[in-house]
């Protein structure tokens, strides 16, 4: 009997509180403010670089500086064709994608890897994970601009 009356009890306690005992659960359907908003792909990668300004024509001490770069630091797995060694080749790469996007990756490529959709895409086709070269933001533009002489775009005295 105690226990009909404590199961009553129960019910009751349920039903003044305005119905089932899964309606105010929160965690089986958040309200959309607990949602994220899915972030749109504006083709830039995912970093500190926003917007970058491209020199015409390029600015040739820094196509000096960041050929040196390249050099030292990219050449073993990319090629200034499109032949693919370990990285991507380098031949057309500043038509595919946007100037913000190549410093992103160049500057951030941990994260890139890890949430930009292309970006993980390059890693499922080379199968090796881009090491960090800690280039500065200046370094990286630097490659950039010779990134840009490599496609054939005209440098400057």
């Amino acid at each position: 009997m105690k226990r009909v009356i404590i199961f009553g009890i129960i019910l009751a306690f349920i039903w003044s509180c305005g119905g089932s005992a899964n309606e105010g659960d929160q965690t089986q359907n958040p309200p959309k403010s607990m949602i994220a908003d899915p972030v749109e792909d504006d083709g830039k990668g995912i970093g500190e670089i926003k917007e970058v300004k491209l020199n015409d024509p390029l600015v040739a001490a820094m196509v000096e500086r960041g050929k040196g770069i390249y050099e030292m630091k990219c050449a073993a797995c990319h090629k200034l064709t499109d032949q693919r060694v370990v990285g991507p080749g380098w031949a057309g790469l500043t038509e595919l994608r946007k100037p913000e996007w190549l410093m992103n990756m160049i500057t951030n490529v941990e994260v890139m890897l890890a949430e930009d959709p292309t970006a993980q895409a390059l890693l499922e086709e080379c199968l090796v994970r881009m090491p960090n070269q800690n280039l500065s933001i200046g370094d990286a533009r630097d490659v950039l601009e010779f990134m840009y002489s490599v496609d054939g775009k005209p440098v400057g005295e």
